[in-house]
């Protein structure tokens, strides 16, 4: 897993901004875990902060698409891991695509946390545990975050 090229930015001001983070409860551990490691970021930067929780990954886009219309920002998290079937492809692009139209069609920046792995073993590598490589739930909402002050600074130009 490489790092290169990983933007240095680990906090952004985002005192007055709202996000939601809505999460999916397959791979509980692992979507538990990017969950806490999102929340606790957006409140180090200083942003209001509501959870949600859907069950599966295909359910995201559409809560994120109504949580998109009441907040600056909105982190959708998720672990999808790669099975036998052809249903992970699908999965897959579906989540990705719906995130990004809600983004596009509603202004709003949508940081996407949704983990899509060939094994456990490398969502777990990813989900900000003490011994991970990586913090996708905390990148995402930086990611989010900087984006939603970015257009605030933008239209107030």
């Amino acid at each position: 897993m490489s790092k290169e090229g990983l933007p240095g930015v680990h906090y952004v001001d985002a005192t007055g901004l709202s996000v939601a983070v809505v999460t999916s409860s397959w791979n509980e551990e692992i979507c538990g875990q990017l969950h806490r490691r999102a929340i606790e970021t957006a409140r180090e930067c200083h942003a209001d902060v509501s959870a949600y929780r859907v069950i599966g990954a295909l359910e995201l886009p559409v809560v994120v698409q109504e949580a998109a219309e009441v907040n600056d920002a909105v982190v959708a998290l998720g672990c999808v891991i790669q099975g036998g079937t052809p249903h992970f492809d699908y999965v897959c692009d579906s989540v990705t695509q719906g995130l990004t139209r809600i983004a596009l069609d509603s202004s709003t920046p949508v940081g996407n946390g949704v983990l899509t792995t060939y094994t456990e073993e490398q969502a777990r590598e990813r989900a900000g545990f003490p011994d991970s490589l990586e913090d996708k739930g905390a990148e995402a909402m930086i990611a989010a975050l900087h984006t939603a002050c970015l257009l605030r600074d933008m239209r107030d130009e």
